[in-house]
């Protein structure tokens, strides 16, 4: 436990840090939905203020809502001047809160399909992933729990273009559902466990755990892959034209991790590179969030699915399995053709 955090409380030297300066208001897609000083940063952090003061009750509906209804995107921490870490905030909140009966069962049930590798290893069973491989260099690829399941053909795209990656098919859980939704302890000793189970440098896929490896083990162990990716690319053609192609920023990746010119460098070599209108901006995916909250994560997403058909691109690139989810979904019921891939699955497809 941190010792600036008593038990049940918040950090108090994080809530310090808010000056309520309302620079985090444009940037807090939740604010931009209703308006409301309470759903935004600033506002939340008002919420969180009382709560550690004893002024409202952890049980107040209010605050409860507050606590699910946003996105945990992080958004708000490039634009604090005061450098508030928003993020481990929203993280306590819901430590504190989201426990025991009052664990959401969605949240429930995702823990407890990847609580063990070998859940993990089960769920992922039929799953045609990366095979695994000891390569000579000290560089391991993380699959993510969920991604080897939904998007096994990313591990896969990885195996081939970088032969000198190990490949454990037996590692479990990263810790970062558990860190975004309740369980902070359990996040971060998953972290360790990997960290261990996975010795040099650990090569992730999926933003939001590289987010959370390298918040519990460091900057030095963790590399998302745009992050890792140094080999010159010659441009994928379509119909005797360079590929259109555009980017979703992983938020957690981003705004946590500070990785954003990367995967633009890359996509830049492999076609006519298109900025999305706010790619900066969340999809609406967030982790669990599109489970939780349904119906506000495609409040969140209309307006990205909108600006992306107006680019007719031919490829939407994301750097995370939940944005990969998300997108593929919205632009499928949108009737697009612009196909959504990992970003190491469109640089396979280079010549």
């Amino acid at each position: 436990m941190n010792e600036d955090r008593p038990l049940g409380k918040f950090t108090q030297s994080k809530l310090d840090r808010c000056i309520s300066c309302g620079y985090c208001l444009p940037a807090c897609p939740t604010y931009q939905l209703t308006g409301e000083e309470q759903s935004s940063p600033r506002g939340r952090i008002t919420l969180m203020r009382a709560l550690q003061d004893g002024r409202l009750p952890f049980a107040d509906a209010g605050a409860q809502e507050q606590a699910s209804f946003c996105l945990g995107c992080r958004a708000c921490e490039p634009v604090c001047p005061a450098g508030v870490e928003y993020g481990v905030l929203l993280e306590e909140w819901r430590d504190i809160t989201w426990r025991g009966r009052k664990r959401p069962l969605i949240i429930k049930a995702l823990f407890q399909m990847v609580n063990a590798p070998w859940r993990v290893n089960l769920m992922s069973a039929l799953s045609p992933i990366a095979r695994n491989r000891r390569a000579s260099t000290d560089v391991h690829l993380a699959l993510g729990c969920f991604e080897r399941r939904l998007f096994p053909k990313v591990s896969k795209a990885v195996a081939r273009l970088a032969p000198e990656v190990s490949i454990d098919r037996s590692q479990g859980c990263c810790g970062a559902l558990h860190a975004h939704n309740g369980d902070l302890e359990g996040g971060n000793e998953l972290a360790k466990q990997l960290g261990e189970k996975l010795p040099g440098t650990i090569l992730s896929t999926a933003g939001g755990c590289a987010a959370h490896l390298s918040s519990v083990l460091g900057k030095d162990r963790v590399q998302e892959f745009s992050q890792w990716w140094e080999q010159s690319l010659s441009p994928i053609m379509k119909n005797g034209k360079p590929i259109r192609v555009g980017l979703q920023d992983s938020c957690h990746l981003r705004n946590g991790m500070g990785v954003f010119k990367e995967p633009r460098k890359i996509l830049q070599q492999l076609g006519e590179y298109v900025e999305v209108p706010n790619a900066q901006g969340c999809c609406g995916a967030a982790g669990s969030y599109s489970l939780l909250r349904s119906r506000d994560s495609k409040r969140v997403i209309a307006p990205k699915v909108a600006a992306i058909k107006a680019l007719e691109l031919d490829f939407l690139v994301s750097v995370n399995p939940g944005c990969t989810r998300q997108l593929k979904s919205a632009l499928r019921k949108a009737r697009m053709k612009t196909k959504v891939v990992h970003i190491a699955e469109l640089i396979a497809l280079a010549p």
